[in-house]
């Protein structure tokens, strides 16, 4: 079995807490998915806002956003099990 990489990316800003909810969802399912016989390596990037002109442009009134390689998966509030379902499906 051929193992694939995974970027997540979460991007968000500073005192916002859908982020911070987000980003426990986000770690809590790699967590499970980490917890399986040969899980797919995830990588997580957090991205701020603040920080960069063109992810404010784009995303500041959706945060916080998932990417699932470097493609949206969702907005505002993450499901858990639609993530998860996400991630294995590769």
């Amino acid at each position: 079995m051929i193992r694939r990489d995974i970027r997540l990316t979460l991007i968000g800003k500073p005192g916002c807490h859908l982020c911070d909810d987000a980003r426990e969802v986000v770690q809590a399912v790699m967590a499970e998915i980490e917890a399986t016989d040969a899980p797919p390596r995830i990588v997580l990037d957090e991205r701020s806002i603040l920080d960069d002109d063109e992810l404010r442009a784009r995303y500041a009134e959706e945060i916080p956003v998932v990417l699932i390689d470097d493609v949206v998966h969702n907005y505002w509030r993450i499901d858990p099990v639609r993530l998860k379902t996400a991630l294995l499906a590769g």
